[in-house]
């Protein structure tokens, strides 16, 4: 009996949902980087074996929204609860429930779904702490099962598929078998390069980025890709951060960005980056269409 469905990822931000995504699909798909707010976007992941084709939703980090992208990137991560088979709730190795998490359960609370809690990043704490978190989550009541993990090692990842397994209805192969995302190229070379920004600037500064792709275009005859990307940021002063003394740190940018972009497709890649002040973006509703949130 073959088995299908959907599961939306939760979770605050910085419990390791991309990384946990990443590892779970085989490919670097949705962004990571120790910032809060690095994923934007609902992005489907696909990942399908002999018995089952699962579709996950990784969804922005839950965080209060301090502008109009903040807001956009909330309610995105409140609306895949609902039509999903299954939601899979993220959570660190913390002994305490913070605000949003008791802000994540209220909602949680609120729908019938079944929920497996995934408590991460369980390389970084001893048996003991690990212990007492899944007492805590316990006594909510409130999940199917609990299952400590190592999204970066990949501890206990079969027991989160079993699970599923277990829990996903009988259904169809919605996508075909090779296929491991929804996101066109252009949206995941955009990512990549954004992420490579995240990794290399200052606290202050990657909240107000993101990149346009302007060109993706083969070389007729020759195995090279010409993309050509926009980082758009929000202050003239980012804008020198972005391209560093001399060029430095745009030059870091497109390096690592490249070398990701061209094990991504699998050729060379000739990839030139510019930098575009948009003040205040984040905060207007056109500039947030404009650039595909909306």
């Amino acid at each position: 009996m073959f088995k299908s469905g959907f599961v939306a990822v939760i979770g605050r931000s910085n419990v390791g949902k991309s990384t946990f995504l990443n590892k779970v699909i085989g490919e670097k798909i949705s962004i990571i980087s120790n910032k809060p707010q690095t994923t934007r976007n609902r992005i489907q992941m696909i990942y399908t074996d002999n018995d089952m084709q699962v579709i996950f939703l990784d969804t922005p980090g839950i965080q209060m929204p301090k502008n109009k992208l903040g807001e956009y990137m909330l309610k995105i991560s409140k609306e895949s609860l609902s039509d999903v088979d299954l939601v899979t709730y993220i959570v660190d190795t913390s002994t305490t429930i913070g605000p949003i998490e008791s802000e994540i359960i209220k909602d949680l609370r609120k729908i019938k779904t079944p929920i497996i809690l995934l408590i991460n990043k369980i390389d970084t704490a001893n048996d003991e702490i690990i212990e007492e978190v899944v007492k805590i989550y316990e006594e909510l009541d409130l999940f199917k099962k609990i299952i400590p993990i190592s999204a970066l090692e990949g501890t206990n990842l079969d027991k989160y598929f079993e699970t599923i397994n277990e829990l996903l209805p009988e259904g169809p192969m919605y996508f075909p078998d090779d296929m491991i995302t929804d996101q066109p190229e252009r949206q995941i070379v955009s990512e990549i390069i954004r992420e490579k920004a995240l990794i290399n600037l200052d606290d202050e500064l990657p909240h107000g980025i993101t990149v346009i792709i302007e060109k993706m275009k083969d070389r007729p005859n020759k195995n090279i890709m010409d993309i050509s990307a926009t980082i758009i940021v929000e202050k003239k002063s980012h804008k020198g951060m972005v391209i560093g003394k001399g060029g430095k740190m745009i030059k870091k940018i497109g390096m690592t960005a490249r070398n990701d972009i061209e094990r991504l497709l699998d050729t060379r890649v000739n990839l030139q980056l510019w930098v575009k002040i948009d003040e205040d973006w984040r905060s207007k509703d056109s500039k947030l269409r404009n650039f595909g949130f909306k």
